[in-house]
């Protein structure tokens, strides 16, 4: 095993294309070479690239359906009833920040209240849900956005950290091997 990171060319096997930090736009163009669908988050366009290489047959997930249902316009106001399958939208971002201030993010609670959301709920229940959820300590990040775990975890250790330290460090972590470098 090398420990310097391979061109994505076919010749590479699955397991090799795992050992190294990728970013999706390098997959994307990588799986358009190879004929192979570039369209998806970056695990399942892995998960692709992987299976053509390895010469397995690999099954698309079920695509979610669309509800199909209208999505919320302004105005709007805490009584507003938010309908299923409501989308994370600039409308609801604007609706937030006038009520909480420019604090205001879909963060991971957030999206999973909207992605909950059965037509029942009002916007006040999405803004008890924001207010709730604030103060409960760092959240967890999922495994899919490796730069912000490797920046809350470098900035943990080095607090006086400079923007260019973390960057260069961040070169440096993707640069190698997994196995030299380990998962955050």
């Amino acid at each position: 095993m090398s420990s310097e990171r391979p061109a994505l060319e076919p010749g590479i096997s699955g397991a090799e294309l795992q050992r190294w930090y990728w970013r999706k736009d390098e997959l994307a163009g990588f799986a358009r070479q190879l004929g192979v669908r570039a369209t998806g988050g970056k695990d399942l366009l892995t998960r692709r690239i992987v299976a053509f290489l390895d010469g397995v047959e690999f099954a698309e997930p079920a695509r979610r359906r669309s509800s199909g249902s209208a999505q919320l316009s302004a105005p709007l106001g805490p009584e507003t009833v938010i309908p299923r399958g409501q989308r994370c939208s600039q409308v609801l971002r604007a609706w937030f920040v006038e009520q909480v201030g420019s604090a205001f993010h879909f963060d991971a609670a957030m999206r999973a209240f909207f992605a909950r959301t059965d037509g029942s709920q009002t916007l006040q229940d999405a803004l008890d849900h924001w207010r709730a959820t604030r103060g409960q300590g760092a959240q967890s990040i999922g495994e899919q956005f490796e730069f912000n775990r490797f920046t809350r975890a470098w900035h943990e250790t080095r607090p006086g950290g400079s923007r260019e330290e973390l960057l260069a460090a961040w070169r440096d972590y993707r640069a190698r091997p997994v196995e030299e470098r380990g998962r955050i």
